[in-house]
C-alpha cells in the first residue's frame, strides 16, 4: 500500500473497488481533479498497478494516480473512515438509507467539515458492487437514471459525485453575465439616451396624435428602463440615431 497521503482541504476519499480498465481509472482521476478532489483509493485493480493506460487517460491529473492508495480489500480501504457511502443503481435487499447524489454529497461536506473521515465507494464496471461491499456502507447513493438503462460508467459516476461535492462546498452562481470588460450603464446614461430619442422622435412627428403623446413617451421610457444596457450599448445607440439623422446623398 502507498502510505503517502495527499495534502489539502478536508474532502472524501473516492474508493474504486476492483476497477477493471485502466482507462476508467484515469478518467475517474481526471473527473475528480476537475472538481478539486484528489483522494483516490484503488482496491485490487484487475490489470495491476501502476497502470500505463490509466496515466494516459488521466491527461493532466496524473498526480492523483501517483498519490492514489492501493489496497487489497474493501475492509482495508475503509478501516480509517468514520462514514461511508456506496453508489449503486440496483436494489440490494439491504436495509439502508438511500440518498440522491445531491443530498449525499451535501451530507458528506457537512461531515468532513466536522472532522469526520468520509469515503464514497464505486463498484467495478461489469456488475457494480457486491453486497459484501455495500454492507460496509452507512448510506446508499442512487442516481435517478432511466430504469430501463440504469448502469453508469465508472468515470461518469465519479464525475457526477465530484460535481455534487463541488456544488455542496463552493458558492456557485445559478446564473451570471460575462461582462467581457464592459460596464453597466448608469441610470443617468439611460436617461440621456431616452431624452435623445424622445427629442428626435418629437421633431419627426412620432408622438401623434397630441392627446396620446404623454402615454407614448411614458411607454418609451419604460422600454428603456427594462433593458440591461452597458455603457457601450448606450454609446452605440446614440451613434446609430445620429447617423440616421444625417442628410443622405
Amino acid at each position: 500500500m502507498d502510505a503517502r497521503m495527499p495534502t489539502g482541504t478536508p474532502q472524501p476519499a473516492f474508493v474504486l473497488i476492483r476497477p477493471q480498465m485502466g482507462e476508467n481509472i484515469g478518467a475517474a482521476a481526471r473527473a475528480m481533479w476537475n472538481f478539486g478532489l484528489d483522494r483516490m483509493r484503488v482496491i485490487a485493480p484487475r490489470d495491476g498497478w501502476p497502470n500505463e493506460k490509466a496515466v494516459a487517460m488521466a491527461s493532466g491529473a496524473g498526480r492523483l494516480l501517483d498519490e492514489a492508495q492501493l489496497y487489497d480489500t474493501t475492509a482495508d480501504a475503509l478501516a480509517d473512515c468514520t462514514f461511508v457511502y456506496a453508489t449503486t443503481a440496483r436494489p440490494r435487499g439491504l436495509t439502508k438509507p438511500v440518498m440522491s447524489p445531491e443530498a449525499a454529497l451535501a451530507d458528506a461536506a457537512a461531515r468532513t467539515a466536522r472532522g469526520e473521515k468520509v469515503a464514497i465507494m464505486f463498484g467495478p464496471e461489469r456488475a457494480g458492487m457486491e453486497n459484501d461491499d455495500i454492507a460496509r456502507a452507512n448510506v446508499i447513493i442512487t442516481v435517478p437514471v432511466n430504469p430501463d438503462f440504469p448502469s453508469l460508467n465508472l468515470a461518469q459516476c465519479v464525475l457526477l459525485s465530484a460535481y455534487e461535492w463541488r456544488r455542496a462546498t463552493e458558492a456557485v452562481a445559478a446564473e451570471r453575465i460575462e461582462m467581457a470588460g464592459a460596464e453597466w450603464a448608469t441610470t443617468g446614461d439611460v436617461e440621456a439616451l431616452a431624452t435623445h430619442f424622445e427629442q428626435e422622435l418629437d421633431q419627426a412627428g412620432f408622438f401623434f396624435p397630441d392627446h396620446k403623446a404623454a402615454s407614448m413617451k411614458l411607454n418609451l421610457r419604460n422600454l428603456w428602463s427594462r433593458m440591461p444596457f452597458t455603457r457601450a450599448d448606450v454609446a452605440t445607440l446614440h451613434g446609430m440615431l445620429r447617423q440616421l439623422l444625417r442628410p443622405r446623398g
